[in-house]
């Protein structure tokens, strides 16, 4: 392991290699290998020795670098060698230090992102506490943070980002419960209290619908689309065909697609019900994807990256460049539910299923255990021939 002495700065923070980096007065930047971050704090605890009747010196953790910044890795370190000096074990005598908001916040974040599927959300999910609460009770302590604090944040943004706000909310109080479960906080989550006390105005929520084209007006647009060129159209094309998700076509990789029984298995790491979803492959979506075998990449639909899919923006831009604008790519999954309802007439189940819905509650999904391959099969059979009339 390099060592290197000095005082350090932020930027060092963030950038030095692995290593022990020295600040000065006995706080050290560790950085792994691995490129995990902490400091800790070396001092020599005055007139205590330890087994070799040497002065009793040991390191203490400060924290990861990512939550414990480096002015607070130093107000911290001071603390510990202001007991050592007075031959206290910061171990056994430390004060305890409260975390502020941001510091638990950021832990919190850490700490949940193996739980997240999509890297965008978990993102998302530290951003707008970065963006409407970090500014007004970011440097506050977790125990001094009450129901004015909490109104601070969402008086401002309740009416007008409603959405925002109440998912804002939800986060503030997860980071507050979990201040208090690690003995940072007590009594009830102020959170909790506004939110269940109504004490900000009611907002009636707007539910909006994805725009959908109509199911008889799929035909023309589909055959539009095989002309097109560019990997974007067939991405576009294949879920018009299938009723999958953007993701789920995007994402999509060969070793995927069983040509010979002719299912698309897309496994339950990349489907939002979190289960397995076997799409019936048809002669339509075949013709579709069998082209793109020649590109010998990783990913069906592959975009500027080598064996990299292509982005999520690229089929609602292919629509806007066919002026097209008025309906969405996930629309086509609603125009699909549609014509199984009204033209088709298949029972709900095999049409929600084969959008990769789950039906029934948890008992009956016990007990009813078959995905309707079959049904399923002939249903997107009868959908793809409707989709592919006029090309």
């Amino acid at each position: 392991m390099a060592y290197s002495t000095g005082r350090l700065t932020r930027n060092l923070v963030r950038s030095l290699g692995p290593g022990r980096h020295g600040d000065g007065n006995g706080l050290y930047l560790i950085v792994d290998p691995s490129g995990a971050r902490r400091w800790i704090v070396r001092v020599t605890v005055k007139g205590q020795r330890n087994r070799m009747g040497k002065p009793l010196r040991t390191d203490f953790g400060l924290g990861g670098a990512d939550v414990v910044t480096l002015n607070i890795a130093r107000d911290r370190a001071l603390e510990y060698r202001r007991l050592a000096r007075q031959g206290l074990n910061p171990k056994f005598n430390q004060d305890v230090v409260i975390p502020c908001f941001e510091e638990v916040a950021r832990t919190v974040h850490v700490e949940r992102l193996p739980t997240w599927k999509n890297p965008k959300h978990a993102q998302q999910w530290i951003n707008t506490l970065a963006e409407y609460a970090f500014p007004k009770i970011g440097r506050m302590p977790v125990s001094d943070i009450g129901q004015p604090e909490v109104l601070q944040v969402l008086s401002p943004i309740w009416t007008v980002k409603h959405e925002t706000a109440r998912r804002v909310a939800q986060r503030m109080k997860a980071v507050l419960d979990v201040a208090r479960s690690r003995g940072h906080r007590e009594g009830e989550n102020p959170v909790a209290v506004v939110m269940d006390g109504r004490v900000l105005p009611r907002v009636k929520a707007k539910v909006k619908h994805h725009s959908a084209m109509h199911w008889r007006d799929v035909p023309p647009f589909f055959a539009a689309v095989t002309q097109q060129p560019g990997t974007a159209a067939k991405a576009l094309a294949m879920t018009c065909l299938t009723g999958c998700r953007t993701s789920e076509v995007l994402q999509a990789t060969w070793e995927e697609f069983d040509f010979e029984q002719l299912v698309w298995t897309i496994p339950e790491d990349r489907t939002k019900t979190g289960a397995e979803h076997r799409v019936p492959l048809t002669e339509q979506m075949i013709a579709v994807v069998e082209p793109l075998k020649a590109l010998r990449s990783d990913c069906v639909f592959e975009g500027q990256k080598r064996h990299k899919p292509l982005s999520n923006m690229s089929m609602l831009m292919l629509l806007r460049r066919m002026q097209t604008d008025n309906i969405t790519v996930h629309g086509f999954r609603s125009t699909f539910r549609d014509w199984a309802s009204e033209e088709a007439n298949v029972p709900r189940e095999v049409a929600e299923m084969s959008l990769g819905h789950k039906v029934g509650n948890e008992v009956e999904r016990a007990y009813a255990r078959s995905d309707l391959l079959q049904k399923r099969r002939e249903l997107m059979e009868r959908w793809c021939s409707h989709v592919a009339s006029q090309c």
